[in-house]
Protein backbone atom coordinates (compact mmCIF):
# COMPACT_ATOMS: atom_id res chain seq x y z
CA UNK A 1 0.00 0.00 0.00
CA UNK A 2 1.48 3.36 -0.58
CA UNK A 3 2.12 5.62 2.47
CA UNK A 4 0.02 8.96 2.46
CA UNK A 5 2.00 11.95 3.41
CA UNK A 6 -0.03 14.41 5.96
CA UNK A 7 -0.43 18.02 4.80
CA UNK A 8 -0.18 20.99 7.33
CA UNK A 9 -1.00 24.76 7.06
CA UNK A 10 1.04 26.85 9.04
CA UNK A 11 0.01 30.46 9.63
CA UNK A 12 1.10 33.37 11.37
CA UNK A 13 0.89 37.33 11.67
CA UNK A 14 4.21 38.64 10.32
CA UNK A 15 6.91 39.08 12.15
CA UNK A 16 5.89 35.92 14.05
CA UNK A 17 8.88 33.97 12.93
CA UNK A 18 6.81 31.81 10.59
CA UNK A 19 9.24 31.26 8.07
CA UNK A 20 12.40 30.63 10.37
CA UNK A 21 10.58 27.63 12.38
CA UNK A 22 8.93 26.18 9.07
CA UNK A 23 12.74 25.77 7.40
CA UNK A 24 14.63 24.44 10.30
CA UNK A 25 11.62 22.31 10.77
CA UNK A 26 12.35 20.83 7.25
CA UNK A 27 16.03 21.02 7.99
CA UNK A 28 15.44 19.07 11.09
CA UNK A 29 12.85 16.42 9.62
CA UNK A 30 12.85 14.00 6.66
CA UNK A 31 10.15 13.40 4.14
CA UNK A 32 9.11 17.11 5.06
CA UNK A 33 8.71 19.71 2.61
CA UNK A 34 7.69 23.00 1.78
CA UNK A 35 5.13 23.89 -1.09
CA UNK A 36 6.32 26.58 -3.07
CA UNK A 37 4.13 29.27 -3.40
CA UNK A 38 3.00 30.78 -6.28
CA UNK A 39 3.02 35.43 -5.97
CA UNK A 40 2.54 38.08 -7.81
CA UNK A 41 4.70 40.36 -5.05
CA UNK A 42 8.06 41.44 -6.02
CA UNK A 43 11.01 39.51 -5.05
CA UNK A 44 12.56 40.87 -1.60
CA UNK A 45 16.46 40.91 -1.35
CA UNK A 46 17.98 37.62 -1.03
CA UNK A 47 14.79 35.59 -2.20
CA UNK A 48 14.99 33.46 -5.89
CA UNK A 49 12.23 32.34 -7.66
CA UNK A 50 11.28 29.28 -7.56
CA UNK A 51 13.04 28.55 -4.30
CA UNK A 52 11.14 31.05 -1.99
CA UNK A 53 8.03 31.43 -4.42
CA UNK A 54 7.18 31.24 -8.01
CA UNK A 55 6.97 35.06 -9.29
CA UNK A 56 4.48 35.67 -11.52
CA UNK A 57 2.82 38.50 -13.09
CA UNK A 58 -0.83 38.85 -12.09
CA UNK A 59 -1.83 37.85 -15.16
CA UNK A 60 0.26 34.62 -15.74
CA UNK A 61 -1.05 33.94 -11.89
CA UNK A 62 -5.17 34.74 -13.24
CA UNK A 63 -4.59 32.27 -15.82
CA UNK A 64 -4.00 29.92 -13.63
CA UNK A 65 -6.34 29.98 -11.51
CA UNK A 66 -9.05 29.78 -14.55
CA UNK A 67 -7.63 26.70 -14.94
CA UNK A 68 -8.13 25.45 -11.63
CA UNK A 69 -4.42 24.94 -11.14
CA UNK A 70 -4.77 25.94 -7.08
CA UNK A 71 -5.34 24.25 -3.88
CA UNK A 72 -6.22 27.42 -2.04
CA UNK A 73 -5.69 31.01 -3.25
CA UNK A 74 -5.39 34.70 -1.67
CA UNK A 75 -5.35 38.21 -1.64
CA UNK A 76 -2.78 39.34 0.84
CA UNK A 77 -2.20 43.29 1.05
CA UNK A 78 -2.44 43.96 -2.98
CA UNK A 79 -0.54 40.67 -3.44
CA UNK A 80 -2.33 37.12 -4.79
CA UNK A 81 -0.46 33.90 -3.28
CA UNK A 82 -1.43 30.50 -4.12
CA UNK A 83 -0.47 26.77 -4.35
CA UNK A 84 -0.31 24.03 -6.75
CA UNK A 85 -2.95 21.42 -6.49
CA UNK A 86 -0.82 18.94 -8.58
CA UNK A 87 2.52 19.30 -7.12
CA UNK A 88 0.71 18.49 -3.35
CA UNK A 89 -1.11 15.73 -4.52
CA UNK A 90 1.62 14.04 -6.17
CA UNK A 91 4.05 14.47 -3.09
CA UNK A 92 1.33 13.18 -0.31
CA UNK A 93 1.13 9.84 -2.49
CA UNK A 94 4.67 9.69 -2.56
CA UNK A 95 4.34 9.73 1.37
CA UNK A 96 6.33 12.88 1.96
CA UNK A 97 4.37 15.76 4.23
CA UNK A 98 3.94 18.68 2.90
CA UNK A 99 3.85 22.25 5.03
CA UNK A 100 1.88 24.93 3.02
CA UNK A 101 3.03 28.38 4.63
CA UNK A 102 -0.41 30.47 4.31
CA UNK A 103 -2.16 32.78 5.88
CA UNK A 104 -5.36 32.14 7.55
CA UNK A 105 -7.73 32.59 4.62
CA UNK A 106 -5.37 30.26 2.51
CA UNK A 107 -5.54 27.62 5.50
CA UNK A 108 -9.53 28.13 5.59
CA UNK A 109 -9.85 27.34 1.58
CA UNK A 110 -7.21 23.98 2.45
CA UNK A 111 -9.02 22.80 5.20
CA UNK A 112 -12.41 23.13 3.42
CA UNK A 113 -11.20 21.15 0.42
CA UNK A 114 -9.16 18.38 2.43
CA UNK A 115 -10.47 18.65 6.20
CA UNK A 116 -7.64 15.86 7.55
CA UNK A 117 -5.69 18.98 7.08
CA UNK A 118 -3.98 19.30 10.22
CA UNK A 119 -3.76 23.49 10.84
CA UNK A 120 -0.79 24.98 12.67
CA UNK A 121 -1.02 28.54 13.86
CA UNK A 122 2.38 30.17 15.41
CA UNK A 123 1.63 33.39 17.91
CA UNK A 124 4.01 35.75 18.93
CA UNK A 125 4.38 36.47 22.84
CA UNK A 126 3.17 40.03 22.65
CA UNK A 127 2.52 42.47 20.47
CA UNK A 128 5.28 44.23 21.85
CA UNK A 129 7.44 41.71 20.37
CA UNK A 130 5.54 41.14 17.22
CA UNK A 131 6.47 44.82 16.74
CA UNK A 132 10.10 44.47 17.41
CA UNK A 133 10.69 41.69 15.01
CA UNK A 134 8.55 43.53 12.28
CA UNK A 135 10.99 46.64 12.64
CA UNK A 136 14.20 44.75 13.11
CA UNK A 137 13.80 42.39 9.89
CA UNK A 138 14.49 45.80 8.02
CA UNK A 139 12.38 45.14 5.10
CA UNK A 140 9.52 47.52 5.27
CA UNK A 141 8.97 51.00 5.62
CA UNK A 142 6.83 52.25 8.91
CA UNK A 143 3.97 52.75 6.56
CA UNK A 144 3.94 49.07 5.83
CA UNK A 145 4.50 48.28 9.39
CA UNK A 146 2.04 50.64 10.79
CA UNK A 147 -0.25 48.32 8.14
CA UNK A 148 0.58 44.91 9.06
CA UNK A 149 0.57 45.88 13.13
CA UNK A 150 -3.20 47.27 12.43
CA UNK A 151 -4.03 43.60 10.33
CA UNK A 152 -2.43 41.64 13.07
CA UNK A 153 -5.31 41.30 15.53
CA UNK A 154 -7.62 40.21 12.83
CA UNK A 155 -5.21 37.74 11.79
CA UNK A 156 -4.43 36.49 15.16
CA UNK A 157 -7.95 35.93 15.96
CA UNK A 158 -8.24 32.83 13.43
CA UNK A 159 -6.27 31.19 16.01
CA UNK A 160 -9.20 29.68 16.65
CA UNK A 161 -10.06 27.80 13.73
CA UNK A 162 -6.64 25.87 13.83
CA UNK A 163 -5.61 22.33 15.09
CA UNK A 164 -2.57 23.31 17.05
CA UNK A 165 -1.41 26.09 18.74
CA UNK A 166 2.07 27.13 18.94
CA UNK A 167 3.77 30.39 20.43
CA UNK A 168 7.09 31.10 19.80
CA UNK A 169 8.43 33.21 22.42
CA UNK A 170 11.49 30.89 22.66
CA UNK A 171 12.48 29.60 19.11
CA UNK A 172 14.10 26.22 19.80
CA UNK A 173 10.83 25.23 22.25
CA UNK A 174 8.71 26.15 19.66
CA UNK A 175 10.39 24.90 16.91
CA UNK A 176 10.61 21.47 19.30
CA UNK A 177 7.08 21.56 19.95
CA UNK A 178 6.55 21.87 15.60
CA UNK A 179 8.27 18.54 15.61
CA UNK A 180 6.41 16.46 18.26
CA UNK A 181 2.71 17.67 16.15
CA UNK A 182 5.01 15.96 13.04
CA UNK A 183 5.80 12.98 14.94
CA UNK A 184 2.27 12.61 16.73
CA UNK A 185 0.79 12.81 13.03
CA UNK A 186 3.45 9.93 11.99
CA UNK A 187 2.58 7.64 14.67
CA UNK A 188 -0.94 7.62 13.91
CA UNK A 189 -2.44 4.04 13.52
CA UNK A 190 -3.36 4.42 9.87
CA UNK A 191 -0.39 5.44 8.43
CA UNK A 192 1.64 3.27 11.03
CA UNK A 193 -0.30 0.29 9.25
CA UNK A 194 1.36 1.10 5.89
CA UNK A 195 4.56 1.85 7.58
CA UNK A 196 4.81 -1.14 9.49
CA UNK A 197 3.21 -3.79 6.68
CA UNK A 198 5.71 -5.95 6.98
CA UNK A 199 6.75 -6.12 10.88
CA UNK A 200 2.69 -6.57 11.65
CA UNK A 201 2.14 -9.34 8.89
CA UNK A 202 5.03 -11.19 10.78
CA UNK A 203 3.62 -10.59 14.07
CA UNK A 204 -0.29 -11.61 13.59
CA UNK A 205 0.55 -14.68 10.99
Amino acid sequence: MTQTGTLYTVSAPSGAGKTSLVKALVESCSHLQVSVSHTTRPMRPGEQDGVNYHFVAETAFMAMLDRSEFLEHARVFGNLYGTSAVWVGEQLRLGVDIILEIDWQGAEQVKRMQPETQAIFILPPSRETLLQRLRSRGQDDPAIIDKRMSAAVEEMSHYVESDYLVVNEDFDQALQDLRAIVLSQRLRTPRQQDTLVGMLSDLLS
